[in-house]
């Protein structure tokens, strides 16, 4: 069956990095849209950035800024997110997510979600 396995979180200082990277298996990587989502304790699953599968475009939430950069590596089945600049605002646990259409609107429109990895900013 389809499965997403984030990796890479952990805890940074602020205004240090980390890459994250999503592996997936059971399902056609190279034909789903790819995205990173984020949970804060208390708030709503937010949507930090995605690749698109066909014309491979990028998208990321306002909040990122320039800070973050998103690829796919399809003949390895990877996702991965370098974040850059990280703020204590960045806290949450990081979600990988896959879906069949190119430019999904919501979050509803993914299929598959990984169970996240745990990024902690502070100093």
């Amino acid at each position: 069956q389809a499965q997403l396995v984030e990796s890479g979180g952990g805890l940074v200082q602020p205004g240090g990095s980390l890459k994250l990277s999503c592996t997936a298996s059971g399902f056609k990587f190279s034909r789903y849209t790819m995205a990173w989502f984020r949970q804060a304790p208390g708030k709503e699953r937010e949507f930090v950035g995605s690749i698109s599968w066909i014309a491979h475009s990028i998208r990321f939430g306002d909040f990122v800024k320039g800070r973050f950069t998103i690829a796919r590596d399809n003949a390895k089945n990877t996702l991965h997110l370098q974040m850059n600049s990280l703020e204590v605002e960045d806290s949450a646990v990081y979600f990988c997510a896959a879906s069949p259409i190119e430019a999904p609107p919501t979050n509803g429109h993914y299929d598959y979600w990984g169970r996240g990895t745990q990024v902690t900013v502070s100093s």
